[in-house]
């Protein structure tokens, strides 16, 4: 072979190699920039960008007007990248002063080996405006939202709270928390490499989706007026605390559940003042007026008190849960309804019956006694409803039976769910055939041995006061859209639990009580009220036997008694004196007497007065901020 030829073909096989190479490039640069485009770009994206979660804004919770009770805000949280701030001490001296910060904590928190820190949680619009400003390397703003109430802490045990990370702990807050919470989206915070945020960044990843809203069926004026109530006779009873429950009669909504408790230090030891009268109300005069007796919203006519802030009386302070639903007790003479109720329906009396009642009935090892001594007395059904009589309760127990007793104690809802789905809501303690001793039938009349709820109670007497028909409790009414649409959840259905002649016989009874009886404190101007008291003894906690001393004080009842329209129960633990028409029933009277206004519910007696009677709690007053609002004045 020539040199030549070799030359050729080696220069041949060099283009060939060649050609192989550039084709290999040329495959390598079309991979790269055409069909691997999206992968190396985000590489890229990846060297300069954080890819940080955006939490949603909660659904906000809302009364029956579409007040608002509690409701997310857009909030901006600041945050570093340790990794991108090249000198740690500027950046902590230039932010200190602006997020009222140590300069000692922002440093050790920017120079953590970290790519991810939070400085400060939720500032202020300006506060963020001045971070921005500063535009420090490493330094960015991303959206966090913050829970607030604008009524404050009013009706807190039953909305509940909110954690920082956006979760429900409690209440409602806590039982729709999925329904709440919404869904958080993503965002890219896009950095050159020295650390400065670059335009473009947030076009990568999601929107979160706002949670849906409550309508709950509170009602913000009257749970206002309901807490200060409450609140008053707690402080001036030197009560431990107590729970108060406004129900619609014929929906079961419920308008108002006020739960308090006093202040640690605020209980003295002494009695209230004896010889101490109910003052007059000093709210303004609520004028008699003619609508019909429905409840459909704000009377045109009524006075609606919101606080704007929380004003709760010195002493007390919202529960730390929703106690109306999650504590029971043993309700005293309030559970007599279950007693005559079903003695009534069943035959086994009539209101004007009488009964022989002695001083003392000895029964199964105890002794039954009254609350006030006395002899051998002749007294009718009725009067023995009306005074509370425990042995006249017992001997028409003694009549009804056991069978008939327990099935009306279940009937009528008592250890049995109320069907409020409330978190930590408890069904009741109630005895059963087994439980049954020689003293069952004259202890579970009166209202020991069994536990319940004050909405057990409330349930229980609103079914009195539908005639006789019992309908499910509920707090919330429908679900509010981010867009503002509301939907109404479906109502359970009703079911009867007292014939209805009985009933009436019973609602004609229980007039009886607040007209001439231990209910008296009940009586509200212009309006017939029915109801029961209640004064129980407290059991310790671990072994048998009462506290020395320790009651509960009940007021369960219903206006106006002939044509219900609002049920109401309110309970105070250890107030003195213990008895529930001297300290619950005037707490009754006053927040019913505002509600019946409110609402717009005509007058069915001549009224007494001018001006509304009742206080906030029989030995105190309340006077209304004047930086409180008032709605349809």
């Amino acid at each position: 072979m020539s040199p030549s030829t070799s030359l050729v073909r080696r220069s041949y096989a060099l283009r060939v190699v060649l050609a192989v190479v550039f084709g290999l490039i040329g495959a390598r640069l079309v991979y790269v920039q055409v069909l691997g485009h999206r992968h190396y770009a985000a590489l890229s994206r990846a060297e300069l960008t954080q890819t940080i979660t955006v939490p949603p804004l909660r659904g906000g919770i809302y009364d029956r007007n579409g007040e608002v009770l509690a409701e997310s805000i857009e909030r901006q949280t600041v945050v570093a990248d340790p990794f991108l701030i090249k000198d740690p001490s500027a950046v902590a001296s230039a932010l200190a002063p602006v997020l009222g910060l140590p300069r000692a904590q922002l440093r050790a928190e920017v120079t953590q080996h970290s790519g991810f820190v939070y400085l400060d949680h939720r500032v202020s619009t300006s506060v963020a405006k001045k971070v921005s400003a500063l535009a420090l390397p490493g330094i960015n703003l991303v959206d966090e939202p913050q829970e607030v109430s604008p009524a404050g802490q009013l009706a807190l045990p039953v909305i509940g709270t909110v954690g920082a990370a956006g979760q429900g702990l409690s209440g409602l807050q806590y039982e729709y928390q999925s329904l709440l919470a919404g869904k958080p989206g993503s965002t890219d915070l896009l950095e050159a490499p020295g650390g400065v945020v670059l335009s473009g960044g947030g076009a990568h990843g999601s929107a979160p989706v706002q949670g849906t809203g409550l309508e709950l069926t509170l009602d913000e004026s009257l749970q206002y007026v309901a807490e200060q109530a409450l609140g008053a006779e707690i402080v001036a009873s030197h009560a431990k605390g107590g729970s108060a429950v406004v129900m619609d009669v014929k929906t079961g909504d419920i308008l108002a559940m006020a739960n308090l408790q006093a202040t640690p230090g605020s209980r003295s030891s002494a009695p209230p003042a004896s010889g101490t009268t109910k003052p007059s109300t000093t709210l303004p005069p609520l004028p008699q007026v003619a609508t019909t007796g429905t409840l459909s919203g704000p009377g045109t006519s009524g006075y609606a008190y919101v606080a704007p802030v929380d004003t709760l009386p010195a002493g007390v302070a919202e529960a730390s849960s929703n106690t109306a639903v999650t504590q029971v007790y043993e309700p005293g003479s309030v559970f007599k309804i279950v007693t005559f109720s079903a003695s009534l329906q069943d035959g086994v009396i009539t209101p004007q019956q009488p009964f022989v009642v002695p001083p003392a009935l000895p029964l199964g090892g105890y002794v039954i006694h009254d609350a006030e001594p006395h002899g051998t007395i002749t007294m009718t059904a009725s009067q023995i409803i009306a005074q509370s009589s425990n042995i006249g309760t017992t001997e028409i127990a003694q009549r009804l039976g056991e069978t008939r007793l327990l099935g009306q104690v279940g009937n009528l809802g008592f250890g049995k769910p109320t069907g409020l789905h409330f978190p930590g809501s408890s069904p009741g303690l109630v005895v059963g055939p087994a439980q049954w001793t020689g003293s069952t039938i004259g202890s579970l009349p009166i209202g020991q041995v069994d536990a319940v709820s004050v909405q057990q109670l409330a349930d229980a007497f609103n079914a009195i006061a539908n005639g006789g028909v019992m309908v499910a409790p509920r707090l919330v009414r429908g679900t509010v859209s981010p867009s503002g649409k509301v939907t109404r959840v479906p109502v359970a259905p009703a079911r009867r639990v007292i014939a209805p002649t009985a009933d009436a016989e019973l609602v004609k009874m229980l007039e009886g009580v607040v007209k001439g009886g231990t209910g008296v404190e009940a009586k509200i101007d212009g309006y017939t009220v029915a109801g029961k008291t209640g004064t129980a003894n407290i059991p310790y906690a671990n072994r048998r036997g009462y506290i020395p001393g320790a009651f509960y004080g009940t007021f369960a009842g219903f206006a106006p008694a002939q044509r219900p329209v609002l049920t109401c129960v309110v309970v105070l633990k250890e107030p003195t004196p213990p008895y529930g028409g001297a300290v619950a029933a005037p707490v009754f009277a006053t927040i019913m007497n505002y509600a019946l206004h409110h609402y717009g519910i005509p007058t069915d007696t001549m009224p007494t007065s001018a001006t509304a009677n009742g206080a906030f709690g029989p030995k105190g007053t309340i006077t209304v901020p004047p930086q409180v609002k008032t709605e349809g004045a």
